[in-house]
């Protein structure tokens, strides 16, 4: 549904909703529109149920599109809203755990029964606002209860994505599940497995993005849902640490203490990919644990870098766009590389600060130090070098590349790397301003080690 006028849903719903009813016909607004109304909570879209048949609906709105005639669905436009216009129907048989095979028209009440849980079960009548409650959705909405309509276990076994969507509201609408649906999506967990993977990251995102997204993957993991989409996760789970270097636990306690992190007072609503990041910061320790005999300590050695290649693989399996796995394999990688930011050389140090996701990358630190010793240190120092090189963020252009460096007289090889990263960190740290600076360096190099010049020296054959 897009929205592009000044008129507002609701004024558009009852617009549909009149000529509706002028043509004789019942007509409610339904679902998801009603149950955030009582809430108090904006809305973003208004849906229509009416007795109307999908070509009654398009007589009165030719303009309509029936693009989902065969499930009683016609989408009608009011100045550039789209308004889904549904029959009221019974669902027949679901076989692929998504959508079912076939509808039969029918009544409000029959429709009701029909849909997930009893909260997006209610209508509205247009004109007078009173609410059409056929399942109890009214009382359990008061005491912020999630409850499936009939049998929780058919309704998870029709629509599979209903568990995800169980979590979801769970999370976002601040309801508990009643023990029954509960149980029902623990026992039937694995059916998610028959759902679109785009759909499964849909719902984990809206998850992610909510405030209390620690709860809503703690109800993930306990309900066995994870475990469909990213098991990696439950190997964090009494991964035991180092108590020096975190005395609050294994790596699970230490991740879910940090998506609780990201909600502290004066810091911004978190984007999703620092929330990935913080999701998956140490998926890498649990293959890289072992215990130092000699120290006496746990040790997680590489986690990071086999962290980010972990992370790029599970983000990809869940189909995420490329710019995401990017960013967040990216920041998993270099999450450690703080430990030595006050050691780094001053062109180093720019180069680090220049990632396009520093910003982030700082405040999944600050939260990775809150939820282990506390110690902020490196986290204060960035603050302070972050201001003094906020005007270097676009760093300059390398005075050499390579071929200047052949057009000088040097052999390509595999040295040429190293040469040229070598000289841009000259050139950060303000001791290289001019090309010709640059040229006379790189021959200086070079005849420091020429023998990397050779064919034995640089791995040609």
């Amino acid at each position: 549904m897009s929205f592009s006028s000044n008129m507002s849903l609701l004024e558009g719903a009852r617009t549909i909703a009149l000529r509706l009813r002028q043509a004789g016909f019942l007509c409610y607004f339904a679902g998801g529109c009603v149950r955030d109304r009582l809430l108090g909570e904006p809305l973003h879209d208004v849906d229509i149920a009416t007795s109307a048949r999908p070509v009654e609906v398009l007589r009165l709105f030719p303009e309509g599109r029936s693009v989902g005639a065969h499930f009683g669905v016609i989408i009608v436009p009011v100045e550039g809203v789209y308004y889904d216009v549904a029959t009221f129907r019974t669902d027949g048989v679901y076989r692929d755990g998504r959508r079912p095979e076939c509808v039969v028209f029918s009544s409000p009440q029959e429709d009701a029964q029909r849909r997930d849980f009893t909260v997006n079960g209610m209508f509205e009548d247009p004109e007078t606002g009173e609410i059409v409650d056929f399942v109890g959705g009214m009382a359990d909405l008061k005491n912020k209860v999630l409850r499936c309509i009939g049998e929780p276990a058919a309704r998870f076994r029709e629509d599979s994505l209903r568990l995800m969507r169980a979590v979801r509201f769970a999370v976002t609408k601040g309801f508990e599940i009643e023990p029954s649906t509960w149980q029902a999506i623990c026992d039937h967990a694995g059916l998610l497995s028959r759902i679109a993977i785009e759909r499964i990251h849909d719902e984990l995102n809206k998850i992610l993005l909510a405030p209390r997204r620690r709860v809503g993957v703690e109800m993930l993991a306990d309900c066995g849902l994870m475990n469909v989409f990213i098991p990696e996760l439950l190997t964090l789970k009494g991964c035991e640490q180092p108590p020096q270097w975190h005395p609050e636990g294994d790596v699970w306690t230490h991740t879910m203490m940090m998506l609780d992190r990201l909600l502290d007072e004066g810091q911004p609503v978190p984007s999703l990919e620092l929330v990935l990041s913080v999701l998956l910061h140490d998926i890498g320790k649990p293959p890289t644990r072992f215990f130092d005999e000699t120290a006496q300590t746990i040790r997680f050695n590489g986690h990071a870098e086999v962290g980010r290649q972990m992370c790029s693989d599970i983000l990809r399996r869940l189909h995420y766009p490329n710019a995401v796995v990017d960013a967040v394999s990216s920041m998993v990688g270099r999450h450690m590389s703080f430990c030595d930011i006050k050691k780094m050389r001053r062109g180093k140090l720019r180069q680090f600060m220049a990632s396009p996701w520093f910003d982030d990358e700082l405040r999944l630190h600050r939260a990775d130090c809150l939820s282990s010793n506390g110690l902020l240190d490196n986290y204060q120092f960035m603050l302070d070098q972050k201001k003094e090189f906020e005007a270097w963020k676009a760093l300059p252009k390398p005075l050499l590349n390579g071929r200047d460096l052949i057009d000088a007289g040097l052999s390509p090889g595999p040295y040429f790397k190293r040469l040229l990263n070598d000289l841009y960190l000259e050139q950060l740290d303000g001791r290289l301003a001019t090309r010709e600076e640059a040229l006379a360096k790189a021959h200086a190099w070079w005849r420091a080690n020429k023998l990397e010049n050779t064919p034995e020296g640089n791995g040609e054959s």
